[in-house]
């Protein structure tokens, strides 16, 4: 299996993965239509890669091939109609949105150094690729974004280690294809514990207590 499949079938999940979870918050938190389902579906899968490829000058993969956006509408579909079962699998769901968000961290990375960036900016632009679409939601519904979030179980934190893992591999000239799967793996392994651990984020002196 060639790198370039394997990264397709990682972003391919990773938009799947997303659009489940961001359609199904949307469910929950706001009151939405079929419209508003699949919007934020879509958005919350598409949306960070789309910011990532706008600021690193290219056409955004999305607009390039229709699986991307296809792949979308399907898992705002699957969580359409089948909210209602799926609203009681609230811990599969978090595992969905830890699984996006790894695989996002990863390809995101990936990209940017395949497009010449730097080190540092290829792992900020892979976190941005991971919580971007989330973010975007979270606006659009009038929520504070998970990713700024006090008590987020670690977030942010679990994007920019995947996404590191790739970039400190690749300047030790590895291949990028099963690196990403590693990196993956380490954004989600850290995300589980954090959400099984109830690890947060350092919070600044003298901040109220939660």
């Amino acid at each position: 299996m060639s790198t370039q499949t394997i990264l397709l079938a990682l972003d391919l999940l990773g938009v799947f993965a997303f659009a489940l979870d961001g359609a199904l918050t949307a469910i929950r938190s706001a009151r939405v239509d079929i419209v508003g389902v699949m919007a934020l579906g879509v958005v919350t899968a598409i949306g960070g890669g789309i910011i990532r490829d706008v600021l690193l000058g290219v056409t955004p993969a999305t607009f390039q091939d229709w699986r991307y956006l296809v792949t979308a509408l399907l898992g705002a579909t699957v969580a359409f109609f089948l909210s209602r079962w799926l609203h009681h699998l609230n811990k599969p769901i978090l595992l969905f949105d830890a699984a996006g968000l790894s695989l996002f961290a990863v390809i995101g990375a990936t990209k940017a150094l395949e497009l010449g960036v730097g080190p540092l900016q290829a792992t900020i632009l892979g976190a941005l690729s991971a919580v971007g679409g989330g973010t975007v939601r979270d606006v659009l519904i009038n929520r504070v974004p998970t990713v700024l979030s006090a008590d987020s179980r670690l977030y942010a934190i679990p994007a920019m280690l995947g996404a590191g893992f790739v970039v400190v591999v690749d300047v030790f000239g590895f291949g990028a294809g099963w690196v990403a799967v590693g990196g993956a793996a380490t954004c989600f392994t850290v995300r589980v514990l954090a959400l099984r651990y109830r690890w947060n984020a350092p919070r600044p002196p003298g901040a109220p207590s939660l």
